[in-house]
């Protein structure tokens, strides 16, 4: 017999947070019943991604946007979802690019914390790949398409010297040279995270375009991809969500 929303949520919720879902209790009952049957009712059983996935989606989105007290809540609930600790970090440190260290450092305090009230060990094992610096610009100008380094470098072309050409380096030996090349996480998970940072941070239409199509050639399907958005949709706003969706509709109509 199919479960009808109030019963999904209920299984969701004691899956990810081993708790009960939301009641009568507290001081907005009704607006946590609307929250839980929407999130964990609807969209959790709606697509392709398994909990595993959604929850790293879900910090994902936290991270970037900095509600760090949900964030708590979802590294907790990737933990029980079979995530592992080097995954969880992974997933926060490829944020920095995009937002920062000083956001990026709140996140790995709050990862740090419930990692220790999990009884894990810190730090975690080392996941850099690089045997030294030289490697970072071989090593992340190999991961990056031709036609977007041909393109980054004109974007900085107009800029003074030595920005024009120190822009470009600083972009391939750091977003990719330092953390894309870094393991713990899988290419075709990383780039698919990547896709739903850049659609939660906004104004970022012209990159998400290029990742999304990075996510699809490392294996994400279309359906894949949507689905992540989607999700990611419940946290970061709809707005945000359909400006994402609007965005790379060609690459995924392709």
């Amino acid at each position: 017999m199919d479960m009808d929303r109030k019963e999904r949520t209920s299984q969701k919720v004691e899956e990810l947070f081993h708790q009960p879902a939301a009641g009568e209790a507290g001081t907005d009952p009704e607006f946590m019943q609307i929250l839980q049957r929407y999130i964990f009712g609807d969209l959790c059983y709606t697509g392709s991604l398994d909990n595993r996935m959604r929850e790293l989606v879900t910090i994902t989105v936290l991270t970037v946007i900095q509600t760090l007290p949900q964030l708590k809540a979802h590294l907790a609930a990737c933990l029980n979802v079979g995530c592992t600790p080097v995954e969880l970090r992974e997933a926060v440190y490829q944020c920095a690019p995009l937002i920062g260290f000083p956001r990026t450092l709140n996140a790995i305090a709050v990862l740090n914390e419930v990692l220790t009230a999990s009884g894990v060990s810190l730090p975690l094992p080392k996941q850099g790949t690089l045997t030294d610096d030289e490697e970072r610009y071989e090593r992340g100008l190999a991961m990056q398409e031709p036609v977007y380094d041909a393109a980054l470098r004109d974007c900085c072309a107009w800029l003074p010297k030595p920005f024009d050409e120190a822009l470009p380096r600083f972009l391939t030996e750091f977003v990719l040279g330092d953390l894309q090349t870094r393991s713990g996480l899988d290419r075709r998970t990383r780039e698919l995270l990547t896709v739903v940072a850049l659609a939660a941070l906004g104004g970022a239409e012209g990159q998400l375009k290029n990742y999304v199509a990075r996510a699809r050639k490392s294996g994400s399907t279309k359906e894949e991809v949507v689905c992540a958005l989607v999700h990611a949709g419940a946290y970061m706003g709809t707005t945000r969500l359909f400006n994402a969706l609007n965005a790379v509709r060609t690459e995924l109509e392709a």
